[in-house]
């Protein structure tokens, strides 16, 4: 096993730890918990913008037959996790998600 899949297992398993709202038998189909998992979180080194782009476009393409992608959005979302690719969005998809929600719920209560 490389040391990036380690250090990647490493924060889900401290994430599952550390917060866990709701049901999370989910977790146990998902496709980030295979040897693949190293491409859902940066690795300890600097990253260019390239080998980035390619870490996160092949995380997201197993987000996307991920038989419980929409679970993992919703979890990270409550959470607000701040690293890796959760549910196909990378950190800043997922603050604009939350950003566009908030104001989507204060437009419904005016």
């Amino acid at each position: 096993m490389t040391a990036a899949r380690l250090d990647a297992d490493r924060r889900l398993d401290r994430t599952v730890r550390t917060s866990a709202p709701g049901d999370q038998g989910w977790r146990a189909h998902a496709v980030c918990r295979t040897p693949s998992a190293v491409h859902f979180f940066a690795p300890a080194h600097f990253e260019r913008k390239p080998e980035k782009d390619a870490r996160e476009g092949a995380a997201r393409a197993l987000c996307r037959s991920c038989p419980v992608q929409p679970q993992c959005l919703e979890y990270s979302l409550a959470v607000e996790e701040p690293h890796g690719i959760w549910g196909g969005l990378n950190e800043l998809e997922r603050r604009r998600l939350l950003r566009k929600r908030a104001a989507a719920g204060q437009q419904r209560s005016a």
